[in-house]
């Protein structure tokens, strides 16, 4: 059953080559390598993928499943909403990714398995041709949207650059709100690389973490936007962020019921509450994935394209 602002489907990538992305780590301070052989972190990774799986179709989410192809190697096709979204009106966009490795993610098979499953797509458009100018915006990793307010929000980094945004923002007829948003790791402040890491829309509930922004004019600009949309707001601080609590997301089953998803890390960074907060508005799903946290810089969101298309 699915919400203005939720769904009760997504895509899910079993990884074949999971591990660190060179790549990816320079601006995701996340992201920690590991001495083990390769192949013993790729089967860890997809043994809690599968169990990530399990525990969502147990509820009643429905997942479309594809196995990652084994060539070419793909260490980050486990987070597909970074390549692309879906759309009520039947859109596939494709985005544009900094990481060259990360573009070969971009697969028509996948949106052909959607079609598979009974979902219709009316049109696929392609913004990667923004990367020949050095302009990226990482699909819902990047933005994150509020579909009933019909409203984008982002953060700057590397990876989100506001061409393509404002470009994406008239695709979609949805304005949006750029901040700055930073993280201090080491003693050094880096930009936040993806919004999704530090901010979580759900259908009633904002979980954002409002310290990160630097600039107070920002900080009141985003509570008043996401309170104007009658969001009740759940302060999460740095250090939570760092344990992944603004990667959530809020899922509908398919009886209606709704569950909020949130790594083990997560939510063992939640004060009690904060979690009785969470637990006013939905369920809980709390998954354990503490390899592809550590070694891909990403949570339980980034592994979770949400279906919005409409069905056949």
């Amino acid at each position: 059953m699915q919400h203005p602002a939720l769904t009760d489907t997504v895509l899910m990538i079993r990884p074949a080559h999971f591990g660190f992305n060179p790549q990816t780590a320079a601006d995701n301070k996340y992201q920690q390598p590991d001495p083990r052989a390769a192949e013993t972190i790729a089967e860890l990774a997809r043994a809690e993928f599968d169990a990530f799986v399990q525990q969502l179709e147990a509820v009643g989410v429905q997942v479309v499943q594809v196995a990652d192809t084994p060539s070419p190697v793909k260490t980050d096709a486990v987070f597909p909403n970074n390549w692309f979204s879906t759309h009520t009106d039947g859109r596939v966009i494709l985005y544009p990714m900094l990481a060259p490795t990360r573009r070969l993610e971009r697969r028509l098979d996948c949106i052909e398995s959607l079609i598979q499953a009974g979902f219709r797509v009316e049109e696929v458009i392609d913004l990667s041709f923004f990367e020949e100018s050095g302009q990226f915006l990482e699909g819902t990793g990047s933005i994150v949207m509020d579909r009933a307010a019909h409203r984008i929000y982002a953060c700057r980094s590397e990876r989100t650059h506001e061409v393509p945004l404002r470009y994406l923002s008239e695709l979609l007829g949805a304005p949006y709100t750029l901040f700055q948003a930073e993280q201090e790791l080491e003693g050094q402040r880096y930009p936040i690389y993806h919004t999704n890491v530090m901010m979580h829309i759900g259908k009633n509930l904002a979980v954002v973490a409002l310290d990160t922004l630097p600039s107070k004019a920002e900080q009141h600009l985003l509570l008043q936007q996401l309170q104007e949309a009658g969001k009740a707001i759940l302060p999460i601080k740095p250090k939570q962020v760092q344990a992944f609590a603004g990667n959530m997301l809020e899922l509908a089953s398919r009886s209606g019921d709704t569950y909020t998803v949130l790594s083990r890390t997560a939510y063992e960074s939640l004060k009690p509450s904060q979690v009785r907060q969470l637990e006013k508005q939905s369920g809980l799903l709390i998954p354990e994935i503490p390899t592809i946290e550590r070694l891909g810089g990403g949570s339980v969101r980034c592994m979770l394209a949400e279906i919005f298309l409409p069905r056949v």
